[in-house]
């Protein structure tokens, strides 16, 4: 075991002030913490650094030195020795641990190795930031001739398939049993590495501030939104699929449904470019069951063992179960999302509604105003999409350079225009908005540039917040069997929003 917490901070700033307001942040979350010297802007900083720490070390932390050198992926420009040198200081100044890349220990004599870092635990790692080997294991091998303390291999990963080999790492152990860390990289990777611990895996790594790797996540959402320290074999998963996925709250949602019920439980994002990849990590993952968001609401029907009616005749799913054997059943919450959010503001029956779009969320929207007895209209850039849509709900296509003149109880936005971060964008002009009420799907940004146009000229708005709490909060139920906490989960959700508003507002 290298530590305790098993959730490593990594600080990594330019100068030594940074460094140590990053540690600093990082000890009130864990109690482990790489320290990234190399990201110190020359040999001064780390020196002004390691002399504050040998001041005052913190009591009861777990410290990694690390200065990696370009040739292995990280920034330090000095040569070998003067690498050396730094992480000698290092375990001077309380480090119990320093990192060693292959790149460096392969030109070092063994002896040199015991005379100036003797003193420390060693992980010898390997990083592969372009394309990874195809016989992982033999890397591991390679690594444990050397007697390390522990092994650690980062691989850029292009596939669920590729990062799944790479946790396999740490299912199993070396001849010596020593610990290995299994570092899953890249966007796609980013689930793998929050299910690394669970894998067995020595360490999970997340940055306080600056990404050190692709596809990392902060340290404030690996300990509090995936609580990835206390997931254990028995842990059930549950994931986003989607392309893009980063913009999704999906995980806030649910994740703070799982805590406030206290359900052994996850909820990760899956960017997921290639379908069938993903529908082969069900299994090795052990998924039980999914969202599904743009551009798969459609084409994962094909996939399906079974449907639920509605969501079949929608044409659309948007939420998955995996059953016993790995049957998939899928069902469409959207359909309830909408029911939910516009029945609040308008009566649905004898109402004219304009659909703008005609995608699978586009195809819920239609369903549910038709079976709530509303005219369907439907606009969409496809006209073909836009036909068979109106024609499946018995609904008529209006053309876009008919707006100006038509009128409409409400409009609805079933495309993805106008979502973060193309906030700025809307899908319609203020002059094509004639109508009583405007309903946006987008909820990110919470108030989209397609509300400000129709708030400006008096036109009652609905923020998509409202169809995806209704939506998300079936979905959690559908999974769980369980009544949803419905209020811990919108706060939770308001909560990030504000706080991403803020943001943007600096």
């Amino acid at each position: 075991m290298i530590a305790k917490d098993k959730i490593c901070a990594v600080a990594a700033a330019a100068d030594a002030l940074g460094m140590w307001k990053q540690l600093a942040r990082a000890l009130r979350v864990t109690q482990t913490v790489e320290l990234r010297l190399d990201w110190l802007s020359g040999d001064e900083e780390i020196d002004r650094f390691l002399a504050r720490l040998a001041k005052r070390p913190p009591r009861r932390a777990t410290l990694i030195a690390t200065c990696r050198r370009r040739e292995a992926g990280g920034k330090f420009r000095g040569t070998i020795a003067r690498q050396l040198v730094h992480l000698a200081a290092a375990l001077r100044s309380g480090c119990a641990w320093y990192d060693l890349e292959i790149e460096s220990s392969s030109l070092c004599p063994p002896e040199l190795l015991d005379v100036l870092l003797g003193e420390g635990r060693r992980i010898a790692s390997a990083h592969f930031f372009q394309r990874s080997p195809k016989n992982l294991r033999r890397v591991a091998a390679d690594l444990g001739r050397e007697n390390p303390d522990a092994i650690k291999i980062a691989a850029q990963c292009d596939s669920l398939a590729r990062s799944i080999e790479v946790l396999r790492l740490a299912r199993g152990r070396t001849a010596s049993r020593t610990p290995i860390v299994a570092v899953p990289m890249g966007d796609v990777a980013l689930p793998a590495r929050v299910l690394a611990l669970r894998e067995g895996s020595a360490l999970a790594y997340a940055p306080v501030g600056n990404s050190t790797a692709p596809g990392q996540v902060t340290l404030d959402e690996m300990k509090g939104l995936y609580r990835a320290d206390q997931l254990r074999r028995k842990t059930r998963v549950y994931g986003v699929i989607g392309n893009p996925i980063g913009h999704s709250l999906s995980p806030v949602l649910q994740n703070a449904g799982f805590q406030a019920r206290h359900i052994a439980a996850v909820f990760l994002p899956f960017l997921v470019r290639d379908l069938r990849d993903f529908l082969r990590s069900v299994e090795p993952l052990g998924i039980a069951g999914f969202s599904v968001t743009l551009p798969h609401k459609q084409a994962i029907l094909r996939h399906l063992d079974d449907c639920d009616p509605m969501a079949a005749a929608i044409g659309a799913v948007n939420t998955v179960v995996v059953r016993g054997g790995g049957k998939l059943y899928g069902y469409n919450t959207d359909y309830v999302g909408v029911l939910r959010a516009l029945g609040r503001r308008i009566p649905l029956r004898g109402s004219r509604a304009l659909i703008f779009g005609a995608g699978g969320a586009a195809r819920a929207v239609a369903y549910a105003l038709a079976e709530s007895g509303a005219s369907v209209c439907v606009c969409a850039r496809r006209a073909k999409a836009a036909k068979a849509l109106a024609r499946a709900v018995g609904g008529e296509v209006v053309e876009r350079s008919r707006l100006q003149r038509e009128f409409f109880d409400a409009i609805i936005n079933a495309t993805p225009v106008g979502m973060h971060p193309a906030a700025d964008r809307s899908p319609l002009s203020a002059r094509e908005l004639n109508c009583r009420l405007v309903f946006d799907l987008i909820y990110r940004p919470r108030v989209t540039k397609l509300m400000q146009l129709a708030a400006l000229r008096g036109i009652e708005t609905v923020s998509g917040v409202e169809m995806f709490l209704a939506q998300g909060t079936a979905q959690w139920e559908i999974w769980t069997g369980e009544r949803a906490p419905l209020e811990a989960m919108r706060r939770a959700v308001l909560r990030a929003l504000t706080r991403e508003e803020k943001m943007v507002r600096r």
